[in-house]
């Protein structure tokens, strides 16, 4: 695949991310005029709570779906907070949540507190919201663990499973997705898989794209089921496709 070719396929693939946490209306409404590329669009633009509304306005008319974070980045283990985050999002019109897990009461053995946060934020997105777990498979580091998460998430019926905050030192790895993508595979590949953190250029990329065409077919990997959660990467992605006649 030319670097042409799979940046052109990298950018549907893209959450649009700004998680800045001096972000201002005005550089949000910047970063959704970017959005709006000669080449197409990104599949969403990820965004705190509070410039949901703004996102929204700014993207009106498009297919680009509005995603915020809950529970971020700490991944705190009070489910009222998720509870609340959650229902104030889609209240001011997100279309898709990222939730990180209660990821330190997973790791000192209370899978039901962490499972907790997960149930309630499915039951508040109901049926028409898609509903991302980010498991912080840096702080979890050993594959067992990442392993367990993936289950609590697929167990509790999330749209996606996603790596990682991008907050942490350790974010998305390869041997992470590979742990995450078995997990998705032994489950027939219903649920979808993001990674984020640290996925700056179309090499990196192409290689988590690669590594999801392996374990789950060349088709697999469409919007619905595949996200790349990225600043940087789009900058690269656009560059690319800019130099093309």
């Amino acid at each position: 695949m030319s670097n042409t070719t799979l940046a052109s396929r990298l950018l549907h693939l893209l959450d649009l991310t700004s998680l800045g946490e001096d972000d201002t209306p005005g550089h949000i409404r910047d970063v959704c005029a970017s959005a709006r590329t000669a080449h197409g669009l990104p599949a969403a633009v990820c965004v705190y709570p509070e410039h949901v509304t703004t996102a929204r306005a700014a993207l009106a008319g498009t297919p680009v779906r509005i995603a915020t974070v809950v529970n971020f980045p700490e991944g705190g283990d009070d489910p009222q907070r998720v509870h609340r985050e959650t229902r104030r999002a889609i209240a001011a019109g997100a279309d898709e949540i990222d939730m990180v897990l209660a990821w330190r009461a997973l790791k000192a053995g209370d899978a039901a507190r962490a499972r907790k946060g997960v149930d309630v934020c499915r039951l508040a997105c109901g049926e028409g919201i898609t509903l991302k777990l980010i498991l912080e498979t840096g702080e979890l580091a050993s594959p067992d663990l990442i392993r367990q998460a993936c289950e609590l998430g697929l167990d509790a019926g999330v749209d996606f499973l996603k790596t990682s905050t991008g907050k942490v030192p350790v974010n998305a790895t390869l041997a992470a997705a590979a742990v995450m993508l078995d997990a998705i595979a032994e489950r027939g590949g219903r649920c979808g898989i993001k990674v984020a953190g640290g996925i700056r250029t179309l090499a990196e990329a192409g290689e988590y794209l690669s590594l999801v065409e392996a374990h789950l077919g060349l088709n697999w990997a469409t919007p619905a089921r595949f996200r790349i959660g990225a600043s940087a990467l789009f900058d690269a992605i656009c560059s690319e496709l800019t130099q093309q006649p």
